[in-house]
């Protein structure tokens, strides 16, 4: 889990020599006229510039080949009627990294390339795709990568304010929307989620007096921060983050804390990221001394399944397929009643 953030990078002189191989290559490759076809943006949606933490992006004609080095970017695309040329695989093995989540969304469309960014960004599959847009909000994208995908295409780096895989879904959405020139229905479909996010509240006022935590195992006990999304979607269906908690993360998207720290878990609901379903964590002398373990104020996340993968992708799209399962348990899980479950 914690080692999906930590791909390796190529060094400064390899990525020279791909800038180099990709601009010699530029010559030869030829547009395939039976491609797919361009977006249709909404009505002066475009030219639209894009500030991002490299600066600017302008893009000025609808894109008709889409490449997603973001870890969720892909999912605003399905979302708004547009299929990825390519998509950068994170959590699942799904065909064109496409989970459940967004496979109505895909339809009958062509199963896009996927990118495996393990060993660094693939800069010369990407070229050989030959893309009119890339985007890479959810990233953690150096400036020499950008420098590098903008000599392919206009790319469309992390924004200026927020942390590596920091990007809230929402403004993933809207971003994506005004990149492809639909604006206004990336903020339909951002109103939407969120007026099911607003019911959540209304229908469990109790959440607003729960606090709680994203945490997993690793290194001792690791914290999920504030910005992270997943900590966002627990504040999102009305509960109240751990106070203490950008303190003991800082600007990262997590910290592992060690035991001599472990009551800061003693909140009203942990959502445990787990690959055992709390095994470990049972076996834990210390953890089990704590309140969250004896009256079960867990919410435990399996890695490897869909609902796993969707919580931690989270996206316009799996946000509504995440809520139908957690909601229940945390709910369950609020109520410090060992006996029930969601």
């Amino acid at each position: 889990m914690i080692a999906a953030r930590r791909r390796r990078r190529l060094s400064g002189a390899l990525l020279a020599v791909a800038l180099l191989v990709l601009t010699a290559c530029s010559g030869t490759t030829t547009t395939d006229e039976s491609g797919p076809p361009a977006v249709q943006p909404e009505a002066g949606a475009l030219p639209v510039t894009i500030d991002h933490r490299y600066g600017s992006t302008t893009i000025t004609d609808p894109p008709s080949k889409v490449v997603s080095v973001g870890y969720t970017d892909h999912d605003a695309l399905l979302a708004l009627g547009v299929t990825p040329t390519a998509t950068t695989r994170w959590f699942g093995d799904y065909p064109g990294a496409v989970g459940p989540w967004a496979r109505q969304a895909l339809g009958d469309d062509p199963v896009p390339t996927v990118l495996d960014d393990t060993n660094g960004i693939q800069f010369e599959k990407i070229a050989a795709l030959e893309p009119d847009l890339i985007v890479g909000l959810y990233s953690d994208l150096t400036r020499e990568e950008y420098d590098t995908l903008s000599e392919i295409a206009p790319t469309i780096a992390p924004p200026p304010d927020q942390p590596d895989f920091g990007t809230p879904w929402r403004d993933v959405t809207t971003t994506v929307g005004r990149a492809v020139g639909k604006p206004a229905e990336a903020r339909r479909l951002v109103e939407g989620v969120d007026q099911r996010l607003a019911e959540i509240r209304a229908d469990h006022p109790e959440f607003a007096n729960a606090t709680a935590v994203v945490a997993t195992l690793s290194e001792g006990y690791f914290l999920f921060g504030g910005d992270d999304p997943r900590s966002q979607l627990l504040a999102d269906v009305g509960l109240r983050l751990l106070p203490e908690l950008d303190t003991l993360v800082g600007d990262r998207f997590g910290a592992s804390i060690g035991t001599e720290n472990a009551d800061v878990l003693d909140t009203d609901v942990v959502v445990w990221l787990t690959d055992d379903g709390g095994a470990e964590l049972r076996r834990d002398p210390l953890y089990s001394t704590l309140r969250t373990a004896k009256e079960k104020r867990e919410v435990f996340v399996n890695n490897n399944d869909d609902f796993g993968n969707a919580f931690s992708q989270v996206s316009v799209l799996s946000v509504p397929y995440v809520l139908d399962r957690l909601v229940p348990q945390v709910e369950a899980a609020v109520d410090g009643d060992p006996s029930t479950t969601g």
